[in-house]
């Protein structure tokens, strides 16, 4: 799609220094920009490579502005602008609305007709759609699902019986809502499976990537909260309640019955026990391993760098050693006296 200059600014907020009539077709890294492509500035530490775009339009803050020597849209933040203006010349492509003939439809289900189901889909009884909801290929719906107006559910989603999506959430390929919660009983050494019967309920305007797993709850419900933005292959287990706003990165594994508070941040490949409490705003970094509450904001890590093994060995053994160093310390502090 193309839009003027003028037109972008009016859609953000923002401002127009230089021409507002230049055409805008596409977006591109300083680096990589030709004519008629935006793009954009967020770090001083990039603005090196202002001097030399050969964009038609670079989108940065009051501060930037001087350094620029093509057209400017000035803004106070220049990633959300141009995640904005990204969506606006790059629309989310629909199918077409319609059921297949590969589908099959439980008779007991109303299909709007703005919805779209896809070939060899399978929704089951008593299950609400939406209108401009999207079901792509292989998708399956069990009993008593809700889905939210404006939903996309990409190929090869499941949703397991009685769960709730939000309107306009995206779910990518290969997700699974609902499947059951990892609950065993220990019998004199055998294990019995404790049926799961809670839900997964999930906000409006969730994105949750390709191959995640969210588990129902095991008596109560799991909880996804709106705005929840959720990577590719995170494990979210029974009973798991993610507060509104936070996003999770890819390979992250949550264990049951945590709380995870609003506004939260967490790397890849972070580790999450179970039964714990993380309040709002907290940052976790990549491949950290939480075990215990997290009650006030902040950012956390753990975890060892890497390093060369010979080192990482030497490491690990004076690791080993520390609680005898601590009591030796100890020893020579009493014996001083202190």
């Amino acid at each position: 799609m193309k839009f003027t200059l003028q037109q972008l600014a009016k859609h953000i907020g923002g401002r127009v220094v230089g021409d507002g009539d230049a055409v805008i077709d596409s977006v591109a890294t300083l680096n990589n920009a030709g004519p008629g492509s935006i793009t954009f500035l967020t770090s001083p530490s990039y603005r090196q490579y202002l001097q030399d775009t050969r964009a038609s339009a670079v989108i940065l803050r009051q501060t930037d502005l001087e350094h620029c020597p093509v057209n400017s849209l000035v803004v106070d933040d220049p990633y959300a602008s141009y995640a904005r203006l990204a969506g606006l010349l790059y629309p989310e492509s629909r199918p077409v609305s319609g059921v297949h003939p590969a589908a099959v439809v439980d008779e007991s289900v109303q299909i709007p007709e703005s919805v779209s189901i896809g070939p060899h889909c399978y929704i089951g009884p008593l299950v609400k759609v939406g209108e401009n909801v999207s079901l792509g290929p292989g998708c399956v719906v069990e009993s008593g699902v809700e889905i939210g107006e404006g939903s996309y559910l990409q190929a090869n989603v499941t949703i397991r019986q009685d769960c709730i999506i939000g309107k306009q959430t995206i779910i990518h390929p290969g997700v699974v809502i609902g499947g059951d919660g990892f609950g065993q009983a220990n019998d004199k050494g055998t294990w019995l499976k404790i049926p799961q019967i809670g839900r997964v309920i999930i906000g409006d305007d969730v994105e949750i990537g390709a191959n995640t797993t969210i588990d129902r709850g095991a008596i109560e419900d799991t909880i996804i909260g709106e705005n929840v933005k959720l990577d590719n292959l995170i494990q979210v287990a029974h009973n798991v309640r993610i507060g509104a706003h936070t996003v999770v990165a890819a390979c992250t594994a949550i264990a049951g019955s945590t709380q995870i508070g609003c506004h939260c941040m967490i790397a890849g490949a972070v580790a999450i026990a179970g039964h714990i409490e993380i309040a709002d705003n907290v940052t976790i970094t990549g491949m950290s391993l939480v075990t215990h509450t997290i009650r006030e904001s902040g950012v956390y890590s753990s975890g060892v760098p890497l390093d060369t093994n010979r080192q990482w060995h030497k490491n690990a053994v004076r690791f080993k050693q520390l609680n005898e160093m601590a009591k030796r310390i100890k020893e020579l502090e009493s014996r001083q006296g202190k």
